[in-house]
């Protein structure tokens, strides 16, 4: 019984994905009942997770950890998704993709989410990130009349594939070094004997295969293509939680490989992955035209950030990954939330040439914008600017201080293209400036977002603390 009280969570979403199926399959007008089941299923997991937070133990033959930091990571993906639905609710009317099966996708991509961040063996990890996956690649193809959207999801569903294939052969070799996919088993591996060449060849399989779902250099090709091509609110969803739940990944199995070996022969590995990362996202975005397209590359710049915490293996490193994924994912969904709405039906209207004056226009939508740029940005005193210095702390703590420096000088880059957008709302004008459609429900998913990113902005010591506590 104290098992299944462990599990709450997770059967919360399990229920709810059977439970929306069969209002779908029994009631016509399912995509009016849905998005509000799929709410009180994201928020009632949410905020029993960080109610059970201090829970913390292992369960399904120590397959699953749940509690602590797995809790935190839950509410991330839940709350998250909770925030997608209201902004998809019109969103979907307006682009023509109004069905109910759009939001039982979303609640079993939540579930494989959370498979990730709880594993605590490798075959857990492959189930979340397939089940995850192919939730994605539906729906980023979810809008099927659109040539574009086809065109997204055959090539996130075969890079996908392609990148699963580098997880499962470098679990294959894992497994054939240690005779054990249990994630402690390998740490006592590495505890009495020095890891031999087939455990490192595996373990540099594993982290190139999650460096294409994290989008890092040079495993980014997909992201700006499949971002521009999904729908607005699919590609929130997938650059907000598909992200942290792939980084949850890495630190749910490499922090314990790290701390355990004698030498860390992956922090020079790990060190070129943030920087070539970092700069190559940061650069690239400048030149992007295409609203979506830039938060792409911006994407890729922040996952090289959130390397670098990797990269330095300590508490903080950990810790200041997990705060910056939870500011990241509300930053992002807000700045996807604005697109979404000013966004036309014929999929128009995402370049940057669409919003000139918007400020005098929609001065709300603006002003909400403009915060989430500053805190993409990395400008206090926005949550963008703490996930940032903690990051950067621990590498300097690492004796990483030049991998640091790269780090802020990749953030003074972007501050480029991030700013450029308030300059075109605010400092330029037009003729015919566009209609936007409105949208009650998208506008609440996005003052909620702000105000998120402002509380962690203005406390960030009570948050850090809350996640060190677990960390530690």
């Amino acid at each position: 019984m104290n098992e299944i009280f462990m599990i709450t969570p997770l059967l919360i979403i399990s229920g709810g994905i059977l439970l929306s199926l069969i209002v779908e399959m029994f009631y016509k007008k399912s995509e009016i009942i849905l998005p509000w089941l799929s709410i009180a299923i994201f928020i009632s997991a949410a905020y029993y997770s960080l109610l059970t937070a201090y829970r913390e133990g292992v369960v399904f033959n120590s397959m699953l950890a749940v509690g602590g930091l797995v809790h935190i990571f839950y509410f991330i993906f839940n709350f998250g998704a909770a925030i997608v639905v209201l902004l998809s609710i019109d969103h979907i009317k307006k682009v023509g993709i109004y069905f109910g099966e759009f939001y039982i996708l979303m609640q079993s991509a939540v579930l494989g989410m959370m498979f990730l961040s709880g594993a605590k063996d490798l075959v857990m990890v492959f189930i979340g990130l397939e089940q995850m996956s192919v939730c994605f690649y539906i729906l980023t193809g979810f809008n099927r009349k659109r040539s574009s959207s086809n065109e997204a999801a055959l090539k996130y569903f075969l890079l996908g594939a392609f990148a699963s294939g580098f997880v499962v052969y470098g679990m294959a070799l894992i497994y054939g070094a240690v005779g054990s996919l249990s994630i402690p088993s390998v740490s006592f591996y590495l505890i009495n004997q020095s890891p031999s060449i087939i455990f490192i060849v595996g373990l540099l399989l594993f982290i190139i295969g999650f460096s294409f779902k994290i989008a890092a250099v040079p495993f980014h090709m997909w992201v700006p293509d499949v971002y521009q091509g999904a729908p607005t609110t699919v590609t929130a969803f997938m650059s907000t939680g598909g992200k942290a739940a792939a980084f949850s990944a890495l630190l749910v199995v490499l922090v314990p490989v790290f701390s355990n070996l004698a030498k860390n022969n992956f922090i020079p590995l790990l060190s070129v992955l943030a920087v070539i990362t970092m700069l190559y996202g940061s650069i690239v975005a400048i030149a992007q035209i295409d609203l979506k397209r830039m938060l792409a590359y911006s994407s890729i710049a922040h996952a090289g950030y959130m390397i670098i915490g990797l990269a330095a293996g300590n508490q903080n490193g950990v810790t200041g990954i997990v705060f910056y994924l939870a500011a990241y994912t509300f930053m992002n969904l807000g700045a996807f939330g604005v697109i979404s709405m000013v966004e036309a039906k014929d999929n128009s209207h995402v370049d940057l040439q669409s919003y000139t004056g918007l400020a005098a226009k929609y001065p709300l939508l603006a002003a909400m914008l403009t915060i989430f740029m500053f805190a993409l940005a990395g400008i206090p005193p926005f949550a963008g600017f703490f996930g940032k210095y903690f990051v950067f702390i621990s590498a300097i703590e690492a004796n990483l201080t030049w991998l640091a420096i790269i780090g802020v000088i990749s953030s003074a880059i972007s501050a480029y293209f991030y700013l450029r957008v308030v300059v075109v709302m605010y400092f330029k004008s037009t003729d015919s400036p566009i209609d936007v459609e409105p949208s009650y429900y998208a506008l609440l998913g996005i003052f909620i977002s702000a105000l998120l990113v402002l509380v962690m902005g203005l406390f960030p010591n009570s948050i850090i603390q809350l996640i060190s506590f677990f960390v530690g």
